[in-house]
This record gives structure tokens, sequence and C-alpha cells, in this order.
């Protein structure tokens, strides 16, 4: 089990390595930026990717695989990680799951239609307290599920 973190804008970054060091998981903590992690710790990799569109997502999709688990905002991305058998969670705290992520996508669709016509405007609502600690939950709920083989 390892764990992946699409770490560019990524709000948890510390709570997903706390839980990941709880459990012992090897992470990649990739962006495409030289990202901060936790020195001596030869579980914690980080990986630097060139800084074009996609190149962090499709380097994670590349090399994760059944029964890991993915920290990720990127719906796409997501879709990705579960076509190969792995977990993804938002930093929210929001797993996507094969029932959710076709509804996911289409939403992001919509959504990224409505900004470009001027119909909506604005962004995500911004990332509370609330948001953190249904992180930290889901992240242990899915490890839990990947030890017990769910």
């Amino acid at each position: 089990m390892v764990l992946f973190i699409d770490a560019d804008a990524c709000p948890v970054r510390a709570e997903a390595l706390k839980v990941a060091d709880r459990h012992r998981m090897t992470v990649h903590v990739v962006g495409n930026q030289p990202i901060p992690v936790p020195h001596g710790d030869p579980r914690i990799q980080r990986v630097v990717v060139p800084a074009t569109p996609d190149a962090a997502d499709d380097w994670i999709a590349e090399h994760i695989e059944t029964g890991d688990i993915c920290v990720t905002n990127d719906i796409p991305l997501a879709a990705r990680c579960l076509e190969k058998g792995a977990k993804a969670i938002a930093p929210t705290g929001k797993p996507f799951t094969d029932d959710s992520i076709g509804m996911a996508l289409a939403m992001r669709d919509l959504m990224r239609d409505l900004r470009e016509s001027g119909s909506v405007s604005g962004g995500p609502a911004s990332f509370s307290g609330k948001d953190r600690s249904r992180f930290l939950q889901s992240m242990e709920e899915a490890v839990q599920a990947v030890k017990r083989g769910k």
C-alpha cells in the first residue's frame, strides 16, 4: 500500500503524512516544484515533474497500483486511479468511488462550461477545519479498507 499525494495545491499534506507514518506507508509527494517533505524518512519520496499540464497526474497514474491511495482534488486523476484499482480521496475528505466518479466528472464539466459562459463565477468554498477533520477520518477509513482487502 503506497500513498500518492498530488501535492502542488494540497492543503492536507501534513495530515496525510501523519496517517502514512502511523501505518508505515511509502509516500510519493508529487508536484511540479520541490515540495517540502520531512528529512530522514526513507519512506517519503519527493517527486518533481516538469511544469507542464497534467505532468503530476500522469506520473501518479503511471505508478499507482491496486491497493494504493491517492490524495487529489483532480477529478480526472481520481478516475484514473479508480480504474487501476486504487482509492482516491479529496483533501476535503470526500472519497471518490466507482459509484460517484461519473457524476463528479459530469459536474466538473458542467461547472467549467457555466464558468466559461459567465453564468457562474467564483470557485469552491474555502477549506475549513471540518474539511481537515473529515479528511483525516476518510484517510484512516481508506487505509483500513485496503488492509481488509476491500
